[in-house]
């Protein structure tokens, strides 16, 4: 029989971090800051691998399933051994900055809640002055479309701090504790880069009433990270939690008691609708002709800002396009019965 050709022990080995096969926004990410004990751990773990450019490795211990890829290694294909060097490649950490260019001004109406967030400004601007009072958990709730989350990008935008925006729909994974080991994860990350906002859209995909959570896969341990990461156990300093929901009589009970402070976002006044067309009005690309925008204001009495911009004005837009035309008060006013059509209600019966 042929004798089998003996693969040699690498000499060197140089690895780069390559991720998660499932990837995720805020898993954790192996930061090697001690090189000499990655080595031995890395020689251990691996001994005996075969490896050769483009290869992976797969860690099975601190960090499970993380993949490392193999970019070079001596002899090109070699074998893991007791004497082989190891090194990886580190990626630069990246620079927090202020990516939202929308400020408290460029909100129309939410007065309350524009005075409110000052508050969470200062805190961000100076968290060493307050201390154990800072702000820390604030609740946004109300009819979508009325500027929760516009209003959280102005605050970061304001404050000069990062904002890591998050929904919460996103964290209900297929394995189980997927989702905690994220919230976990993101709250680190904001830890580093603090101060820092850690925004969490559509809390109530999440933490709704308990009776219900069982029905959604891993939520209960997503739903008890968050609780953990809000009590301050672990005292991430210069973190403040907003979360923003639609549905706020369906949170469970143990959630909503974490938040400090909970503020409505209202439907906007007829003024403030008025407003909202005439400045986003000013932005289209065609021009208005014979148009009253107050009688525009006037018929939609319960429309939210995005319903304005999205479900009158762009629609009529459309509509404009299509008839070859500059946009006339018939294509305002025909948008608006359309779009309320959409907020019916279903029948009684169907909760009974």
């Amino acid at each position: 029989m042929p004798e089998k050709r003996k693969v040699a022990g690498a000499r060197f080995l140089l690895l780069r971090p390559a991720g998660y096969p499932l990837k995720s926004l805020f898993m954790e990410y192996p930061v090697v800051s001690d090189a000499k004990l990655f080595e031995l751990y890395a020689r251990e773990q691996w001994y005996g691998e075969a490896v050769k450019p483009g290869f992976y490795l797969f860690d099975r211990r601190l960090y499970p399933d993380f993949a490392f890829q193999v970019v070079k290694v001596y002899p090109k294909f070699s074998v893991v051994g007791t004497e082989t060097t190891i090194k990886v490649e580190q990626k630069a950490a990246p620079k927090s900055t202020v990516k939202f260019d929308v400020h408290f001004d460029d909100v129309i109406g939410q007065e309350t809640a524009k005075r409110k967030v000052k508050i969470v400004q200062k805190f961000l601007n100076d968290p060493d002055k307050f201390g154990r009072w800072a702000p820390r958990n604030i609740l946004f709730y109300g009819v979508s479309g009325t500027g929760k989350t516009m209003i959280a990008k102005a605050l970061s935008a304001e404050a000069k701090v990062p904002m890591l925006p998050v929904k919460s729909t996103s964290l209900i994974g297929e394995f189980v504790g997927e989702g905690a080991r994220q919230i976990h994860s993101l709250y680190e990350k904001a830890e580093e880069m603090a101060p820092c906002i850690v925004f969490i859209d559509e809390l109530d995909a999440i933490a709704l009433d308990r009776r219900y959570q069982d029905l959604r896969g891993d939520v209960s341990e997503i739903v008890n990270s968050l609780l953990t990461e809000m009590d301050g156990i672990m005292r991430r300093k210069g973190v403040c939690t907003i979360a923003a929901t639609n549905q706020i009589d369906v949170l469970d009970a143990s959630v909503r008691s974490r938040f400090e402070e909970e503020i409505e976002f209202k439907l906007p006044s007829f003024e403030e609708r008025l407003l909202l067309l005439e400045k986003n009005a000013l932005t289209l690309p065609l021009e208005l002709v014979d148009v009253n925008l107050r009688e525009i204001a006037r018929q939609t009495d319960g429309f939210s800002g995005r319903d304005l911009v999205e479900k009158v004005l762009k629609a009529s837009l459309h509509h404009a396009i299509m008839d070859e035309s500059n946009i006339t008060q018939k294509h305002l006013e025909e948008t608006v019965p359309k779009a309320r059509k959409e907020y019916r209600q279903p029948p009684k019966e169907m909760f009974s």
